[in-house]
């Protein structure tokens, strides 16, 4: 305490004067004479409600009690006398603005880039086995169930599950946005129009178009390759023989009308292509780039996409593990290729998945149509 306020608390006590002028003596104070504020008329009160002056050591002293004496209405902050942020949880919020070039932020690990993806592959695949353990329980007939699986009316059905691609990521993303609307979450993995002006989005399309066709003959002169180096080191019989069963069109067309076709064609299209792209993408490469490195993102994403799509073909053959290696190489090195392809367009593109999907749905509905027009008319 100073000097001058020493001196009024002291003046105070000698004659304590109330706030509307009345002179009090001695004890009968009905306001503080340190604070000035009004004592409420309790008995025994020992402390002024307002400042937490000692009152009762004040009468008997008649001076304010020292500062060392802990003082029980001011109860001294233990926290830092400073502004706090709010703790915030989860990752920082990517701002509508930030969309397209969400560089500064954090988004999903590795564990997350390849676990997501794989949960909704066996997501579809427990749906698509659930209709199909269900046929088979109602009609017990193991016949009736190969005749529907080389149907191509119910492979246009069940390539609808495939949008269980889109809808796992996009709901996983939802944490990583500021306004986590549709728009945005398809944003963020890439698949937008938005900057894009109508010429922009023409460009990205024949982009696409441009590089379905170069995907046909990539695929084509890989497979003739692999095939070939298989022969010289495998022998030319086996491989031959392998080679004419792996094919997973060939059943396809088999039983395929122009109706089919078409409709197929345009599932690859506006399903098959879009789905897998915001899935692998979109989300697995663009996930792992981030946190492995562009080159490690675009080859990891690209050696599951392939796995993914050869695990049907190897299932055939588990019995001859010769005949499994041969099948498997020459299903899984095809894909491999296209899907390095495919990544590279994505992050040539930066990261937009526009030219991506055009890319793969066309060479998807190319590959089904000649090879109907190959199977029928030659």
């Amino acid at each position: 305490m100073n000097d001058k306020k020493a001196q009024d608390v002291h003046k105070n006590l000698e004659t304590a004067i109330s706030k509307d002028g009345t002179e009090l003596k001695g004890d009968d104070w009905s306001f503080c004479p340190v604070c000035g504020n009004k004592i409420p008329k309790i008995q025994k009160l020992k402390f002024c409600m307002s400042c937490g002056t000692n009152i009762e050591y004040l009468r008997t002293h008649r001076t304010i009690q020292p500062e060392e004496v802990k003082n029980p209405y001011i109860i001294p902050s233990q926290s830092p006398q400073y502004y706090v942020p709010p703790v915030s949880y989860g990752p920082k919020k990517i701002q509508d603005d930030e969309i397209t070039n969400p560089k500064n932020h954090d988004l999903w690990g590795t564990k997350a880039s390849i676990g997501v993806p794989l949960g909704a592959f066996l997501l579809m695949n427990f749906l698509t086995a659930g209709i199909l353990i269900i046929i088979i329980y109602t009609s017990f007939d193991i016949d009736i169930l190969y005749n529907l699986i080389s149907n191509p009316y119910f492979l246009i059905f069940s390539s609808f599950f495939e949008l269980i691609f889109i809808v796992v990521p996009v709901a996983y993303v939802s944490k990583y946005l500021q306004n986590p609307n549709l728009e945005n979450k398809l944003g963020l993995l890439g698949f937008t129009v938005r900057g894009f002006e109508k010429k922009g989005i023409l460009k990205e399309i024949l982009i696409g178009l441009g590089f379905a066709i170069v995907a046909l003959f990539l695929v084509a002169i890989v497979s003739f390759l692999t095939e070939l180096l298989l022969e010289v080191f495998l022998g030319i019989e086996i491989v031959r023989n392998v080679s004419s069963t792996t094919s997973d069109i060939e059943y396809i067309i088999g039983s395929a009308d122009i109706l089919s076709i078409i409709l197929l064609s345009i599932v690859m299209i506006l399903i098959i292509g879009t789905s897998e792209e915001i899935l692998f993408r979109g989300f697995m490469q663009k996930g792992l780039v981030r946190s492995l490195g562009s080159k490690a993102g675009l080859i990891i994403t690209a050696f599951i996409f392939a796995i993914i799509h050869v695990l049907g073909v190897i299932t055939m053959f588990l019995d001859d593990p010769l005949v499994l290696l041969v099948s498997f190489l020459l299903s899984f090195i095809p894909y491999f290729a296209i899907s390095l392809l495919l990544g590279f367009i994505y992050y040539w593109r930066n990261e937009n998945l526009l030219a991506v999907v055009v890319t793969h749905g066309v060479y998807d509905a190319l590959t089904i149509i000649f090879a109907f027009i190959l199977y029928n008319f030659f």
